[in-house]
């Protein structure tokens, strides 16, 4: 890989995107407003260029793409500022802050012809992808609801609530399996710790064909959870992040949908159960395959799997949720 990636912000996220981009032979400079942080790097990185002034990195005409780590108020500004440099850009999530800055930022790298990529992590996990193609082959029948759970204690934000900094994640997630856009959504959210900052969220959406999505987000529970539960007519699939030896696994079971086989005379339903399939999942780090993609958008001039139109959409229904948690009602 050449080595033309810049990364600004080298802080709790940046410095994996900086290891990751490093370990893949591209990283060229990093940049943070910090000396302390760039000095603790330089020792791991002494080849970087290092810088704490942002429009010297932009500048800079050996960089082409410019990799974005800060708290998402600040993304527009600065990704305004790369695009306007012609860089192209990779912003983690979320896009930004407002629906109004995210759809500027799209159009303008449309107009300038430059890559937007947005750092949807779990879309670039291998047992996501796998999960995809059951659902696409029909192998798990009509989709009834999916759910999923994304909880901890910590990492406690003070400028970011747990909706807008944990649930990215999962309605980028949902998005990219179902192929569509939420067409309701309903939530609630309470702050216990901090004023006006939600730590935890109960979320419901619904996608079109009725399918129901649900989020449980919090940074104050006791245990790590990323588990996510997608319910289909044939089979039922379980993407347990945590799991360390299998990730997927797919339940061949359900209620039998031949009427002349039901089970008791009270009428229920017989249900069944044929065994569960563990898929065989690579283990590479999502984070590293994300970083790959981002390089190679930018060597094929690609369009990016986590898009800014992506981006885009899942900085809107964070709007609508916040809505709806504030008291007013929410429809596309």
């Amino acid at each position: 890989m050449d080595n033309n990636i810049a990364v600004i912000g080298c802080g709790y996220w940046g410095k994996n995107l900086v290891r990751n981009f490093a370990e893949l032979g591209a990283l060229h400079t990093i940049c943070d407003s910090d000396p302390n942080v760039l000095s603790k790097l330089a020792a791991l990185y002494p080849n970087v260029k290092r810088e704490t002034n942002l429009e010297a990195a932009l500048e800079d005409k050996e960089i082409r793409g410019v990799v974005i780590a800060l708290p998402a108020a600040l993304h527009c500004p600065i990704a305004k500022k790369a695009l306007l440099a012609d860089k192209d850009l990779f912003v983690e999530k979320p896009l930004t802050s407002k629906s109004s800055d995210a759809q500027e930022l799209a159009e303008l790298a449309e107009k300038r012809k430059r890559i937007l990529m947005v750092g949807h992590l779990m879309l670039y996990h291998p047992a996501v992808h796998i999960l995809k193609r059951h659902i696409k082959s029909g192998d798990l029948g009509e989709i009834y609801y999916l759910y999923s759970t994304r909880v901890n204690l910590g990492q406690v934000r003070s400028d970011e609530s747990a909706l807008w900094r944990l649930t990215p994640h999962d309605i980028s997630l949902f998005m990219y399996l179902l192929d569509a856009v939420p067409e309701v959504v309903s939530a609630q959210g309470i702050s216990y710790v901090q004023p006006h900052l939600e730590d935890v969220v109960f979320i419901t959406m619904q996608f079109p064909s009725k399918v129901l999505a649900h989020i449980h987000a919090s940074w104050l529970d006791p245990h790590k959870i990323r588990q996510l539960t997608v319910v289909g007519s044939k089979k039922m699939a379980v993407f347990d992040d945590m799991d360390l030896e299998h990730k997927l696994r797919i339940y061949d079971q359900g209620v039998v949908d031949d009427y002349d086989k039901l089970a008791s005379p009270s009428g229920a339903l017989a249900l069944r159960s044929e065994g569960v399939f563990l898929p065989r999942v690579d283990l590479a780090e999502p984070l590293s395959l994300e970083c790959r993609h981002f390089l190679e958008c930018i060597k094929n001039r690609a369009k990016p799997l986590s898009d800014g139109k992506q981006g885009l959409e899942v900085v809107r229904i964070l709007e609508k949720i916040e809505k709806v948690m504030k008291g007013r009602v929410a429809k596309s």
